[in-house]
């Protein structure tokens, strides 16, 4: 197929259309003539009758260009192309040597190939292994070969050399840039440890913390993690960019208890605004009595509720449970208020999503009923644990049950005063144009009266 405004035309016919009417046509027709045939009346010792299939070398480029940009690993691909590369070139210059040892004479001094009567060069093997490591040799620049005697053969290596020596330049300028794309590659996903380590040195911070930090690095390197994935997803437009962490967190999100019932539109939502974040072992995710400003779901790895001494623990929580929503949601008669109310240690490296309050407000607006079952497991959460008051849950509930009924009356009084205000601006309205008009009938006699009375003053 071929892209036509964007869109990848699959149209057998006009795909044939195209393949004829271009440049190309031509050239895989000459690459793909019968030559071999030649072979019939010249021999096989003419190998230059295939020429022709050098030509079909655009094509092979142009696959390499596309695999490389479909690959899913680009950099070992450069890799393995880079050595069919050098593999190439040293079987063409081996070729090369072969057929001048030809021309000079098979085994006619120490520089030429042997000939047949040398034990084992009788097979073509050994004469093709000879050739290809005599032409390592000199395009590895290692030197080690039997010297020159004849003008062609000075020739040769010397052009040998010059042609390893390009083709070390860009054999290391080759590697150099696999090495800065991984490099890069690795910067673009991944924060540098380096500056935080060059700062906790600078501060006087202890080896323990400056260990933990590179630990904490290489657990993100190591399984992949993304701390910061809406940066790398910003210039995406918001339906794509929903898409793509849709199809990376939405499994994981599924898992969460709390998620399950909920419908697709309030899973996208919240996808959007979840941010990944990694705990290290021994880390506090949140310490009791703390204002709770985010709610935490574990994709991976196990947390601890533990105790005031900070060692021992009440509880595990595993993956796809959730905790900190009760400090987010405002359910009347909660005593602990917005604080936390448990110490969440991470047992080992924990995979978390965080979802801010502000987030969560903004998402529970549009689906009410989501928000209304939320309250509902945080108020059976605080009366197992004893942080809910009744009395103040119902003297609350009273409160807001007066406050609506005074909120509607003060909304029948108010339109009330809207509708007399709405009066009184109509009598307005209408006296106003009465007395227009009044005074413009007093102005038309007047005006009638000047010519009957003279022209005395008026």
């Amino acid at each position: 197929g071929f892209l036509e405004d964007g869109i990848l035309v699959r149209d057998r016919s006009r795909i044939r259309r195209r393949y004829l009417c271009s440049p190309s046509f031509p050239c895989d027709v000459a690459a793909v003539l019968p030559t071999d045939l030649l072979y019939l009346r010249l021999g096989l010792g003419v190998p230059a009758v295939r020429a022709n299939r050098c030509l079909r070398a655009p094509r092979l480029f142009e696959a390499f260009d596309r695999q490389e940009t479909r690959t899913t690993h680009p950099n070992a691909f450069r890799v393995a192309k880079l050595m069919l590369y050098v593999f190439i070139a040293i079987h063409w210059n081996g070729c090369l040597y072969f057929a001048l040892s030809t021309r000079l004479g098979l085994g006619t001094d120490a520089w030429v190939c042997p000939n047949a009567s040398r034990p084992g060069f009788a097979r073509p093997l050994r004469q093709y292994l000879h050739s290809f490591y005599f032409s390592t040799l000199i395009l590895a620049t290692v030197g080690d070969t039997p010297e020159p005697r004849r003008e062609e053969e000075f020739l040769f290596v010397t052009a040998g050399f010059l042609l390893a020596v390009l083709g070390f330049a860009t054999i290391t300028g080759s590697i150099s840039s696999v090495i800065t794309n991984m490099n890069a590659a690795d910067a673009a996903f991944y924060p540098d440890p380096e500056p935080v380590r060059r700062y906790l040195r600078a501060k006087g911070a202890g080896g323990r913390l400056v260990r933990r930090v590179v630990s904490w690095h290489q657990h993100l390197r190591a399984q992949q993690k993304l701390p910061a994935e809406r940066a790398v997803l910003r210039h995406l437009p918001r339906g794509l960019r929903a898409e793509v962490a849709a199809s990376v967190h939405l499994p994981s999100l599924r898992r969460v208890g709390l998620f399950q019932s909920w419908e697709h539109g309030l899973l996208l939502q919240l996808v959007l605004r979840l941010q990944p974040q990694v705990f290290g072992p021994g880390e506090f995710v949140c310490r009791k009595g703390d204002v709770g400003r985010e709610m935490y779901f574990i994709r991976e790895g196990q947390l601890a509720v533990v105790a005031e001494d900070g060692v021992t623990q009440l509880a595990v929580l595993g993956e796809g449970l959730y905790f900190g929503e009760i400090s987010l949601i405002n359910i009347k008669g909660n005593t602990s208020g917005n604080r936390r109310t448990a110490n969440i240690m991470s047992i080992g490296y924990s995979d978390l999503f965080c979802l801010s309050k502000e987030d969560l407000a903004e998402v529970l607006v549009e689906f009410p009923s989501a928000r209304a079952m939320m309250e509902d497991k945080g108020r059976e959460l605080l009366l197992r644990m004893g942080k809910l008051d009744v009395h103040a849950e119902a003297a609350a509930a009273a409160a807001a049950e007066e406050a609506e009924q005074r909120a509607q009356a003060l909304e029948t009084a108010l339109e009330g005063l809207q509708t007399q205000a709405a009066r009184l601006l109509a009598q307005l309205e209408s006296n106003a144009f009465k007395l227009a008009l009044r005074v413009e009938h007093l102005e038309c006699r007047l005006r009638r009266q000047r010519p009957a009375g003279g022209a005395g003053p008026a």
